[in-house]
């Protein structure tokens, strides 16, 4: 079982296609809502976003959720906003990942646009 939401990924998702594409510069609005977003999600919920990036970026496979999920409690050495704001394609791998896991964010991020 996943400890986040689709819907806080989707959030994480929208604002992080923000961000890589640079939109509101790196110390925009949209950088510091993502920022604080991550910052403010608890251990299991960064433990499971971090799960889901590295699914979807091929390190691990969706059968190795509770692995990923174990990997990204016992290693982390930095910040997860710092550590995921950092990687390429936040979005994209995020996307995939959930994807990979039958995990639909479509609709959450249809419904997080239209505010």
């Amino acid at each position: 079982m996943l400890e986040i939401s689709a819907d806080k990924i989707a959030f994480v998702i929208i604002r992080a296609r923000d961000y890589d594409q640079g939109l509101d510069g790196r110390g925009g609005r949209n950088a510091f809502e993502l920022r604080d977003f991550i910052a403010d999600l608890n251990d299991d919920e960064q433990a499971a976003l971090t799960a889901v990036m590295w699914i979807g970026r091929g390190t691990y496979e969706p059968e190795d959720l509770a692995e990923a999920v174990a990997t990204a409690r016992a290693e982390k050495t930095t910040p997860t906003e710092d550590y995921l704001m950092g990687e390429p394609q936040l979005a994209d791998h995020l996307e995939a990942g959930m994807a990979a896991l039958g995990l639909d964010s479509s609709g959450a991020e249809d419904d997080l646009l239209k505010f």
